[in-house]
């Protein structure tokens, strides 16, 4: 990519924290302890699904993968910025800027399909439990997650060398923690409407239409449980529920304030903390939800970790 100038763009620079110079050293702390939380919390997680006898069912096979999901995600991003903090330089080439662009999509719009595709199984248990073995066999569970991780990279590839084919002339200071999409049209030259037209209609395919089918199946899940005649029945079904509606709260509530929002000049600062709660807060409660609100796991785990 070419500067006005004719200079070659070779590296971003990325400001992340480097307003707070003096807290560099401690925000490496935190967010290596984070880190760490990410790979242990979904690490077990993914034992406990694949090794326990008794939570060999759709239902957490789907958590395993999205644990592992998690894992992906979040390692495209926080090794390079417990890097940066460590180093206090947020240089990044041009090349690994793509990359990590191209990889945190892909990972995101599957993590996106992954919980439409947990609402639906949640749909089938409540709504149609005598088809439940039936509709969600095991050949049916696997092709919904290839599905889910496969869907949207032709998109999403294309997506991003259209990005990174612009003249970034502005500037190559990226005032972000990660190479994304909003920042680095901020410092791109010339008319952006077009790629920013882009990237609102992948944001409405691959987040918006995923976020309705999730509502729609926890539409008919309540309208189902409300209808069952016992009040321990309808505890028991929105317990199965209520884990998953939190955590897609959290990542979709904060993904879609970057991403769906109009732009504005004071975005950036609330940008950054919004994408860390859909990077790493949402990760690192992910197990946490799903132990503490779940029997069924922490049976598992008290067998799988010594007493």
């Amino acid at each position: 990519m070419e500067r006005s100038n004719g200079t070659l763009m070779v590296e971003f620079i990325l400001l992340g924290f480097s307003d707070i110079p003096n807290f560099q050293r401690l925000l490496f702390g935190i967010f290596l302890i984070i880190y760490m939380s990410i790979l242990l919390g979904n690490g077990l997680l993914i034992v406990i699904t694949k090794t326990n006898p008794t939570l060999q069912t759709p239902m957490y096979f789907f958590l395993g993968n999205f644990s592992f999901l998690e894992i992906c995600y979040t390692s495209v991003i926080l090794p390079r910025m417990l890097m940066d903090l460590w180093t206090q330089k947020g240089n990044i080439p041009f090349l690994s800027c793509a990359v990590q662009t191209c990889f945190f999509f892909i990972l995101g719009v599957a993590e996106c399909l992954l919980l439409a595709v947990m609402a639906y199984d949640r749909y089938v248990a409540i709504c149609k439990p005598l088809y439940y073995p039936l509709i969600m066999n095991h050949k049916v569970c696997v092709q919904l997650v290839v599905a889910s991780w496969i869907t949207g990279i032709p998109v999403l590839v294309g997506l991003t060398y259209e990005i990174f084919s612009l003249n970034f002339c502005a500037s190559n200071k990226l005032n972000h923690i990660f190479c994304d999409a909003p920042p680095l049209l901020e410092v791109a030259c010339g008319n952006t409407y077009g790629k920013e037209l882009s990237i609102h209609v992948a944001a409405l395919l691959f987040i918006t239409i995923p976020f309705l089918l999730i509502l729609t199946s926890y539409v008919k899940i309540i309208t189902t449980i409300l209808k069952l005649p016992s009040t321990s029945g309808k505890a028991k079904a929105f317990s199965t529920c209520s884990s998953h509606l939190m955590v897609v709260g959290l990542f979709y509530g904060s993904g879609s304030i970057v991403y769906l929002r109009p732009k504005s000049n004071q975005s950036a600062k609330s940008d950054k903390v919004f994408s860390l709660v859909y990077t790493t807060v949402t990760p690192v409660f992910n197990p946490l939800i799903y132990s503490l609100r779940n029997k069924d796991v922490i049976d598992a785990l008290k067998k799988l970790l010594p007493k």
